[in-house]
């Protein structure tokens, strides 16, 4: 549900995300050849993350957290809700958004990239689409 500048919101609905991943070189010969099997692995960690989950902004002003155990109950521009607490997933944005969702994914991926030490990746670029052109993209440095 996206919340808009007034507080007002979309209806509770769903998306079936797609996330690419683009990753900037500075070199492509052999010697500086890129694992691509923990990069996949770490694309394949947050989609599951997010698979068949309720995406909720927990840095939402209008978001509000009532009751967190089995359940978890909040309102939303005002607006009650209670789900069983697996269906749902905090993130810690501001808005559910494919702007919102690119920057996230960018910058946990960026973390797990820089992990793995690539000396030659200079950036990394999300794109996360809610159907097929359209969507955002957010592109991050991967160095210093």
């Amino acid at each position: 549900m996206t919340v808009f500048a007034d507080g007002t919101k979309e209806r509770l609905h769903g998306h079936n995300y797609t996330v690419a991943v683009a990753i900037e070189v500075e070199r492509v010969d052999v010697a500086a050849m890129i694992p691509f099997a923990p990069i996949k692995a770490a694309i394949a960690e947050l989609c599951a993350a997010w698979k068949e989950r309720v995406l909720l902004a927990g840095g939402n002003p209008w978001f509000e957290v009532v009751r967190d155990g089995d359940e978890l109950e909040f309102r939303l521009c005002g607006a009650r809700y209670v789900m069983p607490r697996g269906d749902a997933l905090l993130l810690p944005i501001d808005n559910v958004s494919v702007e919102a969702l690119a920057a996230h994914a960018a910058a946990l991926l960026r973390d797990r990239l820089i992990a793995l030490g690539l000396p030659h990746a200079v950036a990394l670029e999300v794109t996360v689409e809610e159907s097929p052109g359209q969507g955002a993209s957010c592109a991050v440095e991967l160095r210093g």
